[in-house]
């Protein structure tokens, strides 16, 4: 089998810090051995010059939809459109997506299921993309979050009924509103939409057929009611208090926090997008940001994730989330780790999100030192090369 040794410049194995000295060799689609550059010296295959760089894993985004483009009323821009059509778009986004370092992605939401085949495309091998799993559709009460586009149900027994018609489905995770969000007109992100056992029934009966959870939660009342039911991770968690806090540490439950979300509409608010979303997301500005330094500093498991597909949160430029955590505090080496070791174990991608033996060879070539500047991981111009299962991607 085929070998290929990474050498020459620095390396972040996706959990430590930045080595110096060392290479990685892949054979396959693996990494077989990560070591310092001496242990090579007779080494005579193929090799990948990453002098002035940084090897680090491919990054996995925790929180995207695929079916979107981030216009600036995205599910209007689906609506009556051919399922065809759609399906391709969720092609070529994930597809995009994987061009910009981003191996993995995670959706949370998609549209009568189309993107279910081309998840399974991509993670057969049939088509080049990054590895995805899909919630299916997202699960909402009456008129709350999501409810155009969402599977509506109230109740308990509804609730369970809607889980298992996702698992029926062929879902990976389950994907439950437990808020009202910034999107939908009419509802307010600090309202709690499910109660407390709706969200226990609909976590409950996710876990029975050993399927994980995200919750979409911004007000306090909701998140507490998805961790204190099992949620794997609350989703967004801008209003989240000290309370909702201590319960996260406690159950181990991660924040995908989302942050392009928000500021990409205020960046973009002139540009056709609704007033009432502007409205909202300035509103929630400074509370999200707040609310992800608290669980920041609390030590809490942060999973990278972005919300691509929402207005002007454009699949491709998904690694800005880096720059936007450092912005908010997080130290530009903990942002890496969020998006690759962390994000990865949130997806319970066990064999890939670190550069060490036994590993898929899924990994990115960047200038630079990264850990110096978020900007050579979070802006594509400065990715070199984007490596999936030991293969350099060359989509056009």
């Amino acid at each position: 089998m085929a070998t290929t040794l990474y050498s020459g410049g620095a390396l972040f194995d996706g959990t430590g810090p930045i080595l110096r000295d060392h290479a990685v060799l892949v054979e396959g689609d693996s990494i077989t051995e990560v070591a310092p550059i001496e242990k090579f010296a007779d080494y005579q295959g193929a090799r990948v010059d990453t002098t002035g760089g940084t090897l680090m894993p491919g990054m996995a985004d925790c929180h995207v939809h695929l079916v979107f483009r981030g216009e600036a009323d995205p599910r209007g821009a689906i609506a009556g459109v051919n399922p065809a059509e759609i399906t391709l778009r969720v092609l070529e986004n994930a597809q995009t997506s994987l061009k910009a370092g981003i191996t993995a992605v995670r959706d949370c939401g998609g549209k009568d299921f189309l993107e279910f085949p081309v998840r399974d495309a991509c993670n057969s091998g049939r088509f080049i993309g990054p590895n995805i799993m899909a919630s299916g559709k997202m699960i909402c009460m009456t008129g709350g979050h999501g409810n155009s586009s969402g599977r509506v149900a109230d109740g308990c027994d509804e609730v369970i009924k809607a889980v298992r018609e996702q698992i029926h489905a062929g879902c990976d995770l389950i994907k439950i509103m437990a808020t009202g969000g910034v999107m939908t007109k009419g509802v307010n992100p600090e309202d709690a939409h499910y109660s407390a056992e709706e969200m226990a029934a609909g976590v409950h009966e996710a876990k029975r057929f050993h399927k994980s959870s995200a919750s979409h939660a911004q007000g306090a009342e909701g998140i507490m009611n998805a961790v204190n039911a099992g949620i794997s991770s609350i989703e967004h968690g801008i209003f989240m208090d000290q309370e909702c806090l201590d319960a996260m540490l406690e159950r181990g439950t991660f924040l995908v926090p989302t942050l392009a979300a928000v500021q990409n509409i205020i960046k973009n608010k002139d540009m056709g997008i609704a007033d009432f979303v502007v409205e909202k997301a300035l509103r929630v500005f400074e509370k999200h940001r707040e609310s992800f330094k608290m669980f920041y500093d609390a030590g809490g498991k942060i999973a990278m994730g972005t919300d691509a597909g929402t207005p002007f949160n454009i699949h491709g430029e998904n690694a800005m989330e880096l720059a936007y955590m450092v912005e908010c505090g997080m130290a530009p080496l903990d942002s890496m780790k969020s998006a690759t070791s962390v994000a990865h174990d949130l997806m319970t991608l066990h064999d890939r999100g670190q550069i060490k033996k036994g590993f898929k060879a899924d990994m990115l070539i960047v200038n630079g030192n990264p850990e110096k500047d978020i900007m050579m991981v979070a802006n594509t111009e400065n990715h070199r090369q984007v490596i999936k299962n030991g293969n350099a991607v060359t989509l056009p």
